[in-house]
């Protein structure tokens, strides 16, 4: 089986060195088998290099491809994901991470200082020298659109602040369902055996995904439900204020 040095693997992989080493500090990528002082990638990790490329490609973030890797390893098929249609998204196109100047962000979303130091705090961009990494492309492109709807981008800053937080206690509360059963209260596992720690191990691979999919559909389906009631509660003043308007009684002509 064909063995590389990293800037070997770097060479036949078309991924930089920079890069092959960030996926493994994400949890990506093994790391390389060490002989002596050297560490050397196998056949496996070139595969799995094409394969993070190609989902990067995609638009998918580093923890989506995570979520994947890890979902492949329990016996989900990884690629079936890859038949499906790309992600569109001029912020999603791209095997690193995108970036974005100050001019863009004050043309694109009107951003200041202030709103610019939120984003940062909130975990949104990075700054990156000149520029800023963009660590959420879905979030910046919603940004925008709403943005140009008149939207004021610090009130969409601090309901994203809060829905970030109702997400975390969502993710608490699942992560709960297991460690409430096998962990105790000083949060250290319960005496098992190693066989039932294996298993545990398994347990949590395997919800992982099923999670998202239940918090994708339940907030898909409650999304729909305050759509339609909004819509609704707008189009009744809408035929209220119109019936104002036509009222014989108003004096109007």
């Amino acid at each position: 089986m064909a063995e590389y040095r990293i800037n070997e693997l770097a060479e036949v992989s078309g991924v930089s060195v920079r890069n092959i080493r960030v996926y493994q500090d994400r949890g990506l990528l093994p790391s390389p088998k060490i002989k002596g002082r050297t560490g050397w990638y196998s056949q496996e990790h070139l595969v799995r290099l094409n394969l993070i490329s190609r989902l990067l490609e995609r638009g998918y973030t580093f923890a989506t491809i995570s979520e994947l890797l890890q979902a492949a390893h329990y016996g989900m098929k990884v690629e079936h994901v890859l038949h499906g249609t790309p992600k569109s998204g001029r912020w999603r196109t791209f095997k690193r991470a995108a970036t974005i100047t100050l001019t863009e962000l004050r043309r694109t979303l009107g951003a200041d200082e202030r709103t610019i130091a939120m984003s940062q705090k909130l975990g949104l961009l990075a700054k990156e020298g000149a520029q800023y990494a963009i660590k959420s492309p879905e979030l910046l492109e919603g940004a925008e659109v709403l943005v140009k709807a008149g939207i004021d981008l610090e009130s969409l800053l601090r309901k994203w602040e809060r829905v970030q937080n109702d997400i975390d206690d969502i993710a608490d509360n699942f992560v709960a369902i297991i460690t409430d059963k096998y962990f105790g209260d000083d949060g250290r596992l319960l005496d098992m055996e190693e066989t039932e720690v294996a298993k545990v191990a398994h347990l949590i691979g395997a919800v992982r995904p099923m999670a998202h999919e239940i918090v994708e559909s339940a907030f898909r389906r409650s999304l729909d439900v305050k759509i339609s009631q909004a819509l609704g509660e707008a189009s009744e003043i809408f035929d209220n204020d119109r019936g104002l308007d036509t009222d014989p009684l108003s004096g109007s002509a």
